[in-house]
């Protein structure tokens, strides 16, 4: 077993991986800054160790065999600097995957830019609960598993299934990470524009895409997204099976009588317009279903039967801060949390919340985090999104200072827009030292009994859910 050590462990990724390894006889350890829950948490549940903060030192008494570079360090990190210098091995965390855990496994990938973590997550469970024992690498702490990642049950010719994220691999490997992952099953959910950090535009996006479904063998299969263009355009010249999962009843997975209730979404499962029978996951809105469609395909092509389908998707539980319930709180109010950190994750995900909880007034919380959102990329898609809404509040722009103001998204406009739409809006500059509380207090004046209250963020949104928690309950 080898002596690992990663740089910037607390990524979900990154501390989904060590800990695995860890699990498997590897002596893991790691460093990082800024972490906070659930990452902080699940490392420590597991009794990893690992150093808060950069220094030479920390390598120096670790004395790794092998040094696993995340995607967010760069050249002048002083571990990354002290490694190089020392001719140290290093990895990106998708090699190390693909080395230690996928192996000789049957591997699924599960891309797109939406839905990544659902999907893979689902997947994932009906494997398991077809008996199949998967090994799993997710983006997230699916409930049904508590833990992101972890080896196949089986030594050889198991099934591995991976969420496969298009953002590159490490400081020295610009590949996506998906392209690491040596897929055999590969869904592609969707394909829109993101990630501005490294993407200049939407065609070198769809590059990354058909380079990923040339790698899927010709014995192999791809599960694609038969209601979106972009898609379907880069699965256009696949060497293998294609098959769509789509809400229309033509594709070879589709689904039939969608009804929703308090519980969650009921449809009849549809495979080449064959009704297989009714199914029930406990999720909402159009989104989830397509995503419970491609984990269905995939799962089904791994030899898992109807009856076994309908056990899991009625069983599956959301990841984390996937239209996470945090609390209801006396008046009625109701405090979710999300990840969704782009217009259209954002809209779908709020129309879901709706349907949620009908006729109930929502108030969405965004944090313009991400490289692509905290520019004026989406500064006319973001004013769209939050119909479902009736009060919106932005958090500050993080870390502004890194684009000209013409380059920035400007979200006093983005209010002024939304009040036009008869929204109740609010705009956090986050200068008066008093962020997040500036919102909380703008909250506790607007939010009414019976509202629906949702933080969405892909980062930790400087706790405001734990701020509007402490003030909900005090507020009584």
């Amino acid at each position: 077993m080898s002596s690992i050590y990663f740089i910037g462990i607390g990524g979900t990724a990154m501390a989904s991986v060590a800990v695995a390894l860890s699990h498997m006889g590897h002596a893991v350890t790691g460093s990082d800054t800024q972490l906070y829950p659930p990452m902080s948490t699940f490392l420590e549940e597991h009794n990893l160790r690992y150093f808060k903060g950069f220094s030479e030192e920390n390598l120096d008494s670790a004395s790794p065999d092998m040094v696993v570079v995340g995607n967010a360090i760069s050249r002048g990190n002083v571990e990354l600097e002290y490694a190089l210098d020392r001719r140290m091995e290093l990895v990106s965390m998708p090699e190390l995957v693909r080395r230690e855990l996928i192996g000789k496994h049957t591997s699924i990938v599960v891309a797109g830019t939406h839905g990544k973590t659902t999907t893979t997550s689902i997947t994932a469970w009906l494997l398991e609960t077809g008996g199949l024992e998967p090994g799993f690498l997710i983006g997230g702490i699916p409930e049904n598993f508590g833990e992101g990642c972890r080896p196949s049950g089986m030594t050889e010719q198991g099934f591995f299934v991976t969420e496969g994220d298009e953002y590159d691999s490490a400081f020295f490997d610009k590949r996506s990470k998906f392209l690491l992952y040596r897929p055999d099953i590969a869904i592609v959910n969707n394909v829109e524009f993101d990630h501005a950090d490294i993407f200049n535009s939407l065609d070198e996006i769809k590059r990354s895409f058909r380079l990923l479904v040339n790698l899927v063998p010709g014995n192999g299969l791809l599960l694609v997204n038969g209601d979106d263009p972009n898609a379907l355009e880069v699965s256009a010249k696949a060497f293998c099976r294609v098959e769509r999962f789509s809400l229309a009843e033509d594709a070879e997975w589709s689904a039939a009588g969608i009804a929703a209730s308090a519980e969650g979404t009921t449809f009849t499962l549809l495979r080449s317009g064959e009704a297989l029978g009714r199914v029930f996951v406990p999720m909402f809105g159009n989104h989830n279903v397509m995503n419970a469609l491609a984990a269905t395909g995939a799962a089904m092509h791994a030899g898992v039967g109807f009856e076994s389908i309908v056990r899991g998707l009625a069983s599956f539980r959301r990841p984390k801060r996937r239209m996470e319930l945090l609390g209801e709180f006396p008046g009625g109010i109701t405090l979710m949390e999300d990840f969704a950190h782009h217009p259209t994750a954002i809209r779908v995900t709020l129309e879901a919340v709706a349907g949620m909880y009908p006729g109930r007034r929502i108030v969405a919380c965004f944090e313009p985090r991400s490289n692509t959102t905290s520019r004026n990329i989406f500064q006319k898609e973001l004013a769209e999104c939050f119909e479902a809404a009736s009060v919106v509040v932005f958090g500050k722009v993080n870390r502004p200072e890194r684009y000209a103001p013409g380059e920035r998204l400007d979200t006093d406009r983005l209010c002024a827009e939304l009040a036009t739409r008869g929204k109740t809006v609010y705009a956090s500059s986050g200068s008066d030292g008093k962020y997040p509380e500036d919102i909380a207090e703008f909250l506790m004046d607007v939010v009414l009994q019976g509202d629906v209250v949702i933080v969405l963020s892909n980062g930790s949104f400087a706790d405001l859910k734990g701020v509007l928690a402490e003030r909900f309950i005090k507020n009584t």
